[in-house]
């Protein structure tokens, strides 16, 4: 044992087994290809397979030193150049790497969708993938062999160096793989790695002598690069992860139906028509997307706006109650907003309105639906539809009424607002980046028009501007009040006691 006291003897190990590691990492590269071609679950036995049987190979050719010094002797002569056993098998071996590299290269350049019928894919041959694996490392087990033979004279250090350097190969090909196929822009240097290698096996062949450190030094500053490249990509996944999905996802459809302007065939005025038509869509897009996450709430007619009828009234207050304003449905109440008992149309309920029987019969035929108020809007669509075009009212946890919605109310939603002729819009453009707002403004309303991303917080408290303004300020508002949030400014402008009723917004 006393060998092992010898500094020499392990500095030579430490240095051989760094250099069998550095020379295995082009082989490690081609396994990730290739163990790729097979199924899932038969990916790491191929790996570890084909790892082992190069090791043995290795340590045979230890054994075989003799033979391995008389393969550097020339032993055919071609045009006056003599090649001998190594050059051939650097020969053949550099050939059959870029083959294989340019074949892999062509597949990927060319980008063939996979062919899936059934959902059953066409897997590579587990006995060819173990087979090209061990193939590739006998040539790559030469250089290796060789250089352990160059750096020391004990066999036993040769032999200790090629399996700690090919225990490393083997916990590293797992997850080296893994990151190979999650980046194609990796596949793709891979593979122009192994046809540089390639190229300077068969260089080395006929007796043409590359220097190793140039070919590593070229793949270390792409190595570099791509790594770069790669923290960029991750770093633009982590900004874009802060947008909101239903933006996203309206950028992307955008993007699929043509949203692009073509600025080289189009005049002037077809210019301008595409830009508007563009912002509609993705006005309407991304209405659309934010039916999942507003609540029924915030679409709906709220209860101080609502026009309904009391039977406890005169049928003279009645009629004249119901010709004053444009609606064709009316919620019948008794007493209050909260005893709503029945959703009936003008002109029908004006027909009855003077016999009592039959408007007890008409009240009968149309009782009301309820919802919840944080219901969702994409889960109301369902209700509304059962409805029949009728009015659904909406209440809280205490089931008082709080509003009403109609088909109506989601399609401006998506689409923007259609008032009605007593009604005004609750935003209004005065001038370029300049409108004038109501109040009970629906948020999301407001951001699909300016385009804003952050108006609109998760788990927010509020649904109106008014709503947004108290909630920043604190409940602290009063006229002339000013907020600038999110780059956006809002001044109140107009109050109703308490009550916020009018906003003046600039971006």
């Amino acid at each position: 044992m006393e060998f092992l006291m010898d500094p020499g003897l392990w500095v030579g190990l430490i240095t051989l087994i760094i250099l069998e590691i550095v020379l295995g990492i082009d082989n490690l590269v081609f396994i990730a290809i290739l163990a790729e071609k097979l199924p899932p679950e038969q990916r790491d036995k191929a790996r570890v397979l084909g790892l082992s049987l190069a090791l043995f190979m290795r340590l045979g050719l230890l054994f075989a030193i003799s033979w391995l010094v008389t393969l550097t002797e020339p032993l055919i002569n071609i045009f006056d150049h003599s090649f001998s056993g190594r050059d051939l098998i650097l020969l053949g071996g550099g050939l059959f790497l870029v083959y294989k590299a340019v074949t892999e290269l062509h597949e990927k350049i060319e980008g063939k969708p996979e062919v899936k019928v059934s959902n059953n894919v066409v897997y590579a041959s587990f006995a060819a993938v173990v087979a090209q694996i061990v193939v590739l490392d006998a040539v790559f087990s030469l250089d290796s062999v060789i250089t352990a033979i160059g750096m020391v004279d004990d066999i036993r250090i040769m032999m200790a160096a090629m399996i700690v350097a090919m225990a490393v190969m083997l916990l590293a090909s797992k997850p080296l793989t893994a990151f190979v196929n999650r980046h194609q822009t990796v596949v793709i240097l891979c593979l122009s790695f192994l046809l540089l290698i390639g190229i300077s096996l068969i260089a080395e062949g006929f007796g043409f002598h590359i220097p190793k450190g140039y070919i590593y030094s070229g793949i270390g500053v792409a190595i570099a690069i791509e790594a770069f490249n790669q923290f960029g990509q991750r770093n633009v996944a982590k900004h874009e992860s802060r947008i909101p999905l239903r933006h996203r996802t309206a950028d992307s459809i955008l993007k699929m139906m043509g949203g692009k302007v073509e600025t080289e065939t189009a005049d002037a005025g077809q210019l301008q028509a595409q830009e508007a038509f563009a912002a509609e869509e993705r006005y309407m897009i991304g209405g659309v997307l934010t039916l999942a996450e507003r609540s029924v709430a915030s679409i709906m007619t709220p209860r101080s706006q609502i026009s309904w009828v009391d039977l406890n009234d005169s049928p003279e207050k009645i009629r004249e109650q119901v010709l004053s304003v444009p609606h064709s449905l009316f919620p019948v109440c008794r007493g209050s907003m909260d005893k709503v008992i029945s959703i009936v149309r003008a002109k029908e309920l004006l027909d009855v309105l003077d016999d009592e029987a039959e408007l007890k019969d008409l009240i009968k035929k149309h009782r009301p639906i309820y919802i919840f108020e944080k219901m969702k809007v994409i889960d109301a669509i369902n209700t509304l539809r059962t409805s029949k075009g009728s009015l659904v009212m909406v209440s809280d946890e205490f089931g008082n009424v709080q509003g009403l919605i109609s088909p109506l109310d989601v399609f401006e939603a998506i689409a923007g607002e259609f008032p009605d002729a007593d009604e005004q819009l609750d935003l209004i453009k005065i001038a370029d980046g300049e409108w004038q707002a109501s109040g009970m403004l629906d948020v999301y309303q407001l951001e699909l028009e300016l385009g804003m991303l952050d108006l609109v917080e998760d788990d927010a408290g509020y649904i109106s501007v008014s709503g947004l303004i108290l909630d920043k300020m604190q409940g602290n508002v009063e006229l002339g009040t000013e907020l600038n949030y999110q780059g956006v400014q809002f001044k109140v402008t107009e109050m109703d006691g308490n009550r916020i009723k009018t906003v003046h917004i600039q971006v």
